[in-house]
């Protein structure tokens, strides 16, 4: 069977003529749209239509993560391709330097016509950026709904001035994820059809704080909270949960004190999310029925993504930026009938630093020194059946945030069965989790004596690919090779934790 999928998309490719117009390319990106909440993967509840429709057409990649879990990082790597130590963007302040270069301008330079439409994030700015020749943005994180009802924050003000369109304020009008939508197929629809285009479609949902929409609001309000098995505290730690782990859930960023608001429930914020991802997909389905009826459909190319997961009550934390699956993974989704067969399902780790590379060789516009350019690479081999040569392992890091102090900062190495992580600047352990056999990370590995050979070959691994993608002149380069330096002092068999292991 995968020889003949193979087959069949070396001859889709053969038999595109030559001269034919480069591919139309429509990127739509949600915000904390967590892995598993889409109805195909088994959700005891959720309705996704919209999403099952394109997995079911398409490409769905179940191993896809971010390289680092937080909303400014991350789409700063989507559109770069580059490491968050490498493009610099390291908080959701920092904007992108002048410097580097968006796959949207290489794009440009191949023909496109190109528009970005919701929610940029990089820096406190909505003026509009290189690569785009059209743009409609909003500041920060927007609002839902234009007078900001329905959430339990302040909203700044800011965030009510509606939309920057092409340099000139436009105020917003209705629900977002709609309205977005709308600004989207309206460009869409009154493009060239013999120019090709790329459109990157960025929701401000699922952010929190989740407002659903009123037609959705409460129909999940009965239903059962699928609590993670390592919701509850562990008693004793009989998992090795690092320290930073155990305080954390007393937090912001805890089940204990979501957010810091007096009456929060972990169950009642996770239903609430739903019904606000029910709008997404909606307008996922209202793109792929417009495409369908202007008879664009199979030849386009409609990629969905989220720009980081979302924990709730994983280790009895919420929201995101650490390196657990919750946080890292998101939903990936490919779709175009003429590209991918329908169904395919790529099993290898791909990540946000992947999607430049492979947006530009599908446009016929991947430059000649890719490899030194990105940091990532095309995965459209994997949606051709060709998977030799794929990396065995990638990065994950997270750099700490003086807002968020409960997190520290981070490295990782996320293989195919095997994560290492290590915390930095912190008196603390790392972490080592079989992905294989404890899907959920309940057991820490790391002080074990059998994989202490794993450890020190993942943390020399780990510290060898900082310096091959440019972070030799990160600080914690100067801990190379001490994967636990208390250990000089008090022994191999001694811990500085006593009580807790």
């Amino acid at each position: 069977m995968r020889a003949l999928v193979c087959c069949f998309c070396l001859f889709t490719a053969l038999t595109v003529p030559a001269t034919a117009k480069p591919r139309d390319i429509l990127f739509i990106l949600a915000d904390d749209h967590r892995f598993d909440a889409m109805g195909f993967l088994g959700h005891p509840w959720l309705e996704t239509p919209g999403f099952d429709r394109l997995a079911k057409g398409g490409a769905h990649f179940p191993k896809a993560m971010v390289t680092t879990s937080l909303c400014s990082p991350s789409r700063a790597s989507i559109l770069t391709g580059l490491y968050a130590h490498k493009h610099r963007v390291v908080d959701n302040y920092n904007p992108v330097s002048p410097d580097l270069v968006f796959f949207p301008q290489l794009l440009q330079e191949a023909g496109y016509e190109t528009a970005f439409f919701g929610k940029w994030h990089m820096g406190e700015t909505d003026e509009p950026q290189r690569g785009f020749d059209h743009w409609a943005v909003f500041k920060g994180q927007g609002t839902y709904w234009p007078d900001g009802r329905g959430t339990s924050r302040v909203v700044p003000q800011t965030t009510l001035d509606g939309f920057n369109i092409n340099g000139k304020r436009q105020p917003q009008q209705g629900y977002i994820t709609d309205e977005l939508t709308d600004m989207a197929l309206d460009w869409l629809g009154s493009r060239d059809p013999d120019k090709p285009l790329f459109l990157y479609l960025s929701h401000k949902a699922v952010h929190s704080d989740f407002v659903p929409h009123d037609r959705h609001r409460g129909r999940y309000e009965e239903k059962p909270f699928p609590a993670p098995p390592s919701l509850a505290a562990p008693e004793g730690n009989p998992g090795h949960w690092p320290r930073w782990v155990l305080d954390q859930r007393n937090s912001r960023h805890g089940v204990g004190y979501g957010y810091n608001l007096p009456d929060f429930d972990v169950a009642v914020y996770y239903r609430r999310y739903m019904e606000a991802l029910l709008a997404v997909d909606e307008n996922v389905s209202r793109v792929l029925d417009w495409l369908e009826k202007e008879g664009r459909l199979e030849s386009t190319l409609i990629v969905y993504m989220g720009d980081n997961g979302f924990q709730f009550g994983e280790h009895g934390l919420i929201d995101k930026r650490t390196a657990y699956e919750a946080s890292i993974r998101v939903p990936l989704l490919m779709f175009c009938p003429e590209l991918i067969p329908a169904g395919t399902v790529v099993k290898e780790t791909v990540a946000n630093i992947d999607i430049a590379p492979t947006l530009l060789e599908i446009a016929g516009a991947l430059p000649d020194d890719a490899a030194k350019r990105f940091d990532g690479r095309s995965f459209l081999p994997h949606l051709q059946g060709k998977t030799d040569g794929w990396r065995e392992e990638i990065l994950y890091e997270y750099y700490w945030e003086q807002n968020y102090p409960q997190t520290p900062t981070m490295h990782g190495l996320v293989g195919e069965r095997w994560k290492y992580v290590r915390p930095h600047g912190i008196w603390d352990i790392g972490e080592l989790y079989d992905l294989e056999k404890d899907p959920h990370e309940q057991t820490n590995l790391a002080l074990e004596p059998a994989h202490q050979d794993r450890v020190r070959e993942m943390n020399a691994r780990l510290f060898d690919l900082l310096e091959e993608t440019g972070g030799e002149n990160l600080p914690l380069l100067r801990d190379r090779g001490e994967v636990y330096p208390w250990r000089k002092a008090s022994g191999p068999e001694e811990t500085p934790f006593p009580g807790i292991f």
